[in-house]
């Protein structure tokens, strides 16, 4: 099943119609954020500057996407009440749908009756699935990323994450 794994910037620039993103954890401990983290804790500010340093890469690969037709997709499961990491998510997610995506949010309470995979993923136009593998206290995991192109894994990813969307609560309707 696992070939290994792609580049995310290369998937994304692939995709001709979707990219969804499936987010099962309540934190995540990755270097990359740990200022930023960090900096919400100490003063509860995050950076909403999409054209920032921290944001640059990730919003133009989101608008060249979504200006290509490509629908980006976030959901994410959590539990509450929530984690002072999932604030952080909140708050920061303007940045997100700035750039293009379009995010829910389900409480975990709520995913009890749907079947997941075990990790979360990045699902490229129902066809091509790219895991993210983190350790038990969220740090990204060795070997980071696993891609397949298998399809009943995509349709697994692709029926999990519709039943999470379906489910899940708009951004702006959803209260940390």
């Amino acid at each position: 099943m696992t070939q290994s794994a792609m580049a995310f910037s290369d998937l994304l620039a692939a995709a001709r119609f979707s990219a969804v993103h499936l987010e099962l954890r309540d934190s995540y401990r990755v270097p990359d954020e740990a200022e930023a983290v960090e900096r919400f804790r100490l003063t509860g500010e995050s950076d909403l500057d999409p054209e920032s340093e921290y944001w640059h890469d990730w919003t133009a690969m989101l608008r060249a996407a979504t200006a290509r037709g490509v629908s980006v997709r976030r959901a994410r499961i959590v539990s509450e009440p929530v984690t002072a990491y999932t604030r952080y998510l909140h708050a920061m997610t303007p940045v997100n749908i700035a750039a293009g995506e379009q995010v829910r949010w389900l409480p975990r309470r709520n995913a009890s009756c749907l079947a997941l995979p075990g990790n979360d993923f990045w699902l490229f136009d129902d066809r091509s699935v790219r895991f993210n593998h983190f350790t038990g206290d969220g740090d990204w995991a060795d070997p980071r990323t696993s891609y397949t192109e298998e399809p009943a894994v995509a349709k697994l990813c692709a029926a999990a994450f519709d039943a999470v969307w379906e489910l899940g609560v708009p951004h702006e309707q959803f209260t940390v």
